[in-house]
């Protein structure tokens, strides 16, 4: 009778409003966003020179992800996947957007987080949340224009972008934009500014809506290239880094760490701390040193996984993942549950006591019970297809403790940076084949095929293939103008 009573009680908070976790309702909530963040690149992973104890004090003071993974192992989709909860292939976001200067081939110029995809704020601002974004926007190509849609046609009431990277450097970036509203040169580190955006937005906030929960997506550009770091923290490196573009890495961490601590200082100086749910995580892994012109200061560690950013091995979107929420006791804990960017949709919302539209297809689940220590329990696998990937196996899922990859008909099918109408039909008739199968946790560093001896081979298999051809068939694909 007591448990019938507890489920209809249950029942009554979902039905009503935002969810209560004992005295716990509808929490604030803070994604905090890196860029090319390596899975080994922070003190609290492991790292042995880079220090970062602000981070590790959400880490210490919370629950650490060591399975813990972006949408895509590069960035525009991963953000994409990150703020609408499904897998980026099913918005149309293939791959890194680059800025509409001109027509470039495959109608990559077309390709933007369209106004019909449904995002974190938009249904956060239906249980009454307000919402910021500052940071690196990399959702659309046509950024600031009435051609394609802005960061507040996904609902963020107020935003400070750019976007892509900040230019010229992480040094006095000169290509921000405020709600619409270029804002010039700047003074300072992007990280800092971004950060001091975000606290602006809050005093103004919390001064103004003491009661208003509110939802902030506060994405960083570093440690994204063109690295540039503050010269008295790149000191502090010098006498361990290989060279002064390695202490630049290494100081433009740090210097992001500097960044969260100044937002957590001022949720606590603002009476917010309490109940403020923050996430901190990467988009992809790191850069791979020297991979093009520019990318000498990319010294991120994917260590102790295979590949880097762009591949889909471990490397590329195996990330970094802190959430701490003083509210919920769950300090110091490590969690080996495999956890994705696109569970955050369906877990803000559980929180928020909104739902979903019926019928949209969401790739990831909610979390709630890994907070309340128990098991997460997916309806399906988690799946990658990166039709540009730098490794030859381009499809990769991830099934309980499995990594099983894939090449798309032999390798034969060519790189795609984008997929339109006209080539639907190739990647729709595409076979997955030369299959490799990995014990993830015994085997992290994905060195073991075991797809030739394993028993559950052939039924991870099966599971591939509909999970492959399931998104192909309900994947987005552009027009390519005449």
């Amino acid at each position: 009778m007591r448990n019938r009573l507890l489920l209809f009680l249950i029942g009554l908070v979902t039905v009503a409003g935002p969810v209560a976790i004992g005295a716990v309702t509808s929490p604030n909530i803070v994604v905090l966003l890196c860029d090319d963040l390596g899975y080994g690149d922070l003190q609290c992973y492991g790292h042995p020179h880079i220090k970062t104890p602000h981070l590790n004090a959400l880490a210490a003071g919370g629950l650490r992800l060591t399975a813990c993974y972006s949408a895509a192992p590069v960035c525009s989709p991963s953000r994409v996947g990150l703020l609408t909860g499904r897998n980026p292939n099913r918005a149309g976001v293939y791959d890194w957007i680059p800025p509409a200067l001109h027509i470039r081939p495959n109608a990559r110029d077309l390709v933007h987080l369209r106004k019909s995809e449904v995002t974190i704020p938009q249904l956060l601002k239906q249980a009454g949340y307000a919402t910021c974004m500052a940071g690196k926007w990399h959702c659309n190509s046509k950024f600031n224009s009435v051609e394609q849609p802005q960061p507040d046609a996904a609902r963020f009431d107020h935003w400070f972008a750019t976007q892509n990277n900040a230019f010229p450097s992480h040094l006095n970036p000169e290509n921000y934009v405020r709600n619409g509203h270029p804002v010039g040169r700047l003074k300072g580190s992007s990280c800092q500014l971004a950060a001091q955006e975000v606290i602006n937005w809050l005093d103004q906030h919390v001064a103004e809506h003491p009661d208003q929960p509110f939802f902030i997506y506060l994405a960083f550009h570093e440690p994204h290239e063109p690295v540039a770091s503050p010269d008295e923290l790149v000191a502090k490196y010098r006498s361990v880094a290989a060279n002064e573009d390695q202490a630049q890495y290494f100081a433009n961490v740090e210097n992001v760490d500097l960044a969260v601590g100044r937002v957590v200082q001022t949720l606590e100086r603002l009476n917010q701390r309490e109940n403020t749910l923050i996430i901190f995580t990467s988009d992809n892994g790191p850069e791979t040193l020297n991979r093009y012109r520019g990318a000498n200061r990319s010294y991120g560690r994917a260590s102790p996984l295979r590949g880097m950013k762009l591949w889909t091995t471990e490397g590329g979107d195996r990330v970094p993942g802190i959430i701490n929420w003083p509210a919920k006791q769950f300090a110091g804990q490590v969690s080996d549950q495999p956890v994705s960017s696109l569970d955050f949709l369906p877990t803000f919302c559980e929180l928020a006591g909104v739902h979903p539209p019926s019928g949209l297809h969401l790739d990831g689940v909610s979390i709630l019970p890994l907070l309340n220590g128990q098991r997460v329990s997916r309806r399906q696998p988690l799946l990658w297809c990166y039709f540009n990937s730098i490794n030859e196996h381009r499809v990769a899922m991830r099934s309980g403790n499995w990594k099983m990859l894939a090449k798309l008909d032999g390798g034969k099918l060519p790189k795609m940076e984008n997929v339109t109408v006209d080539q639907k039909p190739e990647v729709m008739a595409a076979n997955l084949t030369d299959f490799e199968l990995y014990r993830l946790d015994q085997d992290i560093n994905e060195a073991h095929d075991v797809f030739a001896t394993e028993p559950q081979a052939s039924e991870l298999k099966q599971q591939m293939d509909q999970q492959f051809k399931e998104l192909v068939n309900h994947s987005h694909h552009w027009k390519q103008p005449n």
